[in-house]
C-alpha cells in the first residue's frame, strides 16, 4: 500500500513550487473562490504549506478585493470618490470592430464596456480567449471616454490600469514529464487522485481509474464521454475546479449560437473556444431547436467541423455527458436512454459517443474530513495548463503499434478505443515509458467503456448493430 506521507514528501521535493496542501482549500473565505484561483493564491501565502499567518493573511486578502454582488454599487461609490480601487474577478476581453477598440467585461460590477490599456492585453492575451481570475487596479476616467457624435459616452468610465493574474500562465512540459520518471505508476496515480482534491485512501484501484477516466477528454482532443451515476459522486465537482478551459452547462435550453456561433455578434461560441464542454444534468437540456441542434451536434461529434450560417469552423473540443441514475445495489435499475432527453434517443447520437463511464460504480462523496484530500497535489492552475498541453501531443501511435484490436469492428469503434487508451495513457504515463502493464490498464477500461456503448447500441437497434464481443491482444 502506498504511503501518503512518503508521496507528500517526494511531491513536496520534486515539484516545489507547483504543488499545494489541498486541506488548506476547505476554510471558508477560500471556497468562495474557483479551486484553480484559490489554489494559486495558497500556493502564494502559504509558501510552507502549513502557516497559519499566510491563512489569515490569504483571508483578509479576499474579503478586501472580492467583492460579494451585493456590494456592486458600494464599489462603483469608491471608484467615483477615491479615483481607483483594487478587485478580483475573471475578467474578460471583448473585442469591438464598430469602436475600433476592446471593451473588459467585469462580471462583479455587472458591467461589460469598461476599457483597459493596451499593455495588459498585449501581455496577458488570454483575456481575449476564455478570460482570466485575476486582481485588477480600476481607474474611474470620465475624461477620456469615448463618445459618440452627440456626446453620448460609448464605453463605461473605468480604466484597468494594472493587472495580476492568479493562473498559470505557462509550463515546461519536458520538465512535468521528466519528473514523472520519479514516481511509480501506483503513486502517481494516488498523486492525481489528490491534486482532484480527493483522498486515495477511501478508494480502490478500480474507482481511482475511473475517476481518472474523467479527465481523458480534457487531454484527448473531440473526445465524447458520457458518466451516468447517482448524485454526489463528484462529477461535476471534478469538472468545475479542474479546468479553466471547459465550460459546464447545466440543464436549461441551449440555443445554436451558444454552442457553435451567434450570427448576430458574429462571435464563436462554446466550442469554438472551450478544450471541453460538459452537459451536467443532461435530462433537464433543452435544444431552443432540436432538429438544427441535433444535425449540427451530431456532424460536429464525427468531424469535428461545425457551420452556422456564414461561419465554418473546425474544433477540438471535447464533450462530456453528465446524469444522474439511481442505483440499486450497484446496478442500474433504469433504461440508460431514458436518461437522455427525448432529442438525443438515437442511436446515431449515441455511437458518435466514445465511452461510457460506469459512474454508479463510485462511492458517494460525504465528510469533507473524510472524502476530500487532505494531502498534497498539483495547484489545479498549473495541472490544469498540463492538461491543456496534452492535448498537442499524439499517443495513439503508441497505442495502435502495441495492440491489435479483434475483428468484426466498426471504424468508430476502433477510433473510440484508440482516444480512450491515449487519454489514460497521457494521464498515467505522461513521460511515454509504460509497459506491458500500463498498455493493458489503459486498454481494457477503454474497450470496457467501447463495450458498454455496443451494448446498449444492440438493445437499442438489435437489426443495425449487431451483438459484438471486443478483444486485442498485445503485440510483442
Amino acid at each position: 500500500m502506498v504511503s501518503q506521507d512518503n508521496i507528500n514528501t517526494k511531491l513536496r521535493g520534486i515539484f516545489e513550487g507547483v504543488i499545494v496542501n489541498k486541506k488548506l482549500l476547505q476554510i471558508r473565505e477560500v471556497a468562495r473562490l474557483p479551486r484553480y484561483v484559490a489554489e494559486y493564491l495558497v500556493t502564494k501565502f502559504c509558501t510552507d504549506g502549513d502557516s497559519k499567518e499566510g491563512l489569515k493573511e490569504l483571508s483578509e486578502f479576499i474579503r478586501t478585493y472580492y467583492p460579494e454582488t451585493k456590494d456592486k454599487d458600494k464599489v462603483l461609490h469608491d471608484l467615483m470618490e477615491r479615483g481607483t480601487v483594487k478587485i478580483i474577478d475573471d475578467f474578460k476581453v471583448e473585442t469591438s470592430l464598430k469602436l475600433s477598440t476592446h471593451k473588459l467585461i467585469i462580471p462583479c460590477l455587472n458591467l461589460r464596456d469598461a476599457m483597459i490599456l493596451d499593455s495588459i492585453l498585449n501581455e496577458y492575451e488570454n483575456l481575449l480567449r476564455a478570460g482570466m481570475w485575476g486582481l485588477a487596479e480600476l481607474k474611474y476616467v470620465p475624461s477620456i471616454v469615448p463618445r459618440d457624435r452627440k456626446g453620448n459616452p460609448l464605453m463605461s468610465p473605468l480604466l484597468m490600469k494594472e493587472f495580476t493574474p492568479f493562473q498559470a500562465s505557462d509550463v515546461d512540459l519536458k520538465e512535468f514529464t521528466k519528473k514523472r520518471n520519479e514516481f511509480s505508476t501506483e503513486e502517481w496515480i494516488d498523486i492525481l487522485i489528490n491534486t482532484i482534491g480527493l483522498n486515495p485512501e477511501r478508494y480502490n484501484k478500480r474507482t481511482k481509474l475511473i475517476l481518472l477516466q474523467r479527465l481523458i477528454p480534457l487531454v484527448e482532443n473531440n473526445t465524447n464521454v458520457l458518466e451516468l451515476g447517482p448524485r454526489a459522486t463528484g462529477k461535476t465537482y471534478l469538472q468545475r475546479n479542474i479546468s479553466y478551459y471547459s465550460r459546464i452547462i447545466s440543464g436549461g435550453r441551449i440555443s445554436p449560437a451558444v454552442l457553435f456561433f451567434n450570427i448576430g455578434t458574429k462571435t464563436l461560441g462554446e466550442i469554438g473556444v472551450k478544450d471541453c464542454v460538459i452537459f451536467d444534468e443532461i435530462a433537464r437540456i433543452s435544444f431552443a431547436n432540436p432538429d438544427e441542434m441535433m444535425g449540427k451536434l451530431k456532424d460536429y461529434m464525427e468531424s469535428g467541423h461545425f457551420e452556422r450560417g456564414p461561419k465554418k469552423g473546425h474544433s477540438t473540443c471535447s464533450l462530456i455527458l453528465m446524469g444522474n441514475i439511481e442505483i440499486k445495489e450497484e446496478i442500474p435499475v433504469e433504461d440508460y436512454t431514458f436518461t437522455l432527453p427525448e432529442f438525443m434517443r438515437d442511436t446515431a447520437f449515441i455511437d458518435r459517443i466514445h465511452g461510457f463511464l460506469p459512474g454508479w460504480e463510485l462511492p458517494k462523496i460525504s465528510k469533507s474530513g473524510i472524502h476530500l484530500s487532505p494531502n498534497y497535489g498539483f495547484a489545479s492552475d498549473y495541472f490544469c495548463e498540463i492538461l491543456h498541453e496534452f492535448r498537442k501531443i499524439d499517443f495513439q501511435n503508441y497505442v495502435s503499434q502495441m495492440v491489435s484490436l479483434g475483428e468484426d469492428l466498426t471504424i468508430r469503434d476502433e477510433k473510440s478505443i484508440l482516444k480512450l487508451a491515449s487519454g489514460m495513457l497521457k494521464i498515467l504515463c505522461p513521460h511515454g515509458k509504460f509497459g506491458s502493464e500500463e498498455i493493458k490498464l489503459s486498454i481494457d477500461l477503454a474497450i470496457e467503456a467501447r463495450q458498454r456503448l455496443a451494448d446498449w447500441l444492440h438493445y437499442l437497434s438489435p437489426e443495425e448493430f449487431k451483438k459484438i464481443k471486443i478483444t486485442y491482444d498485445l503485440v510483442s
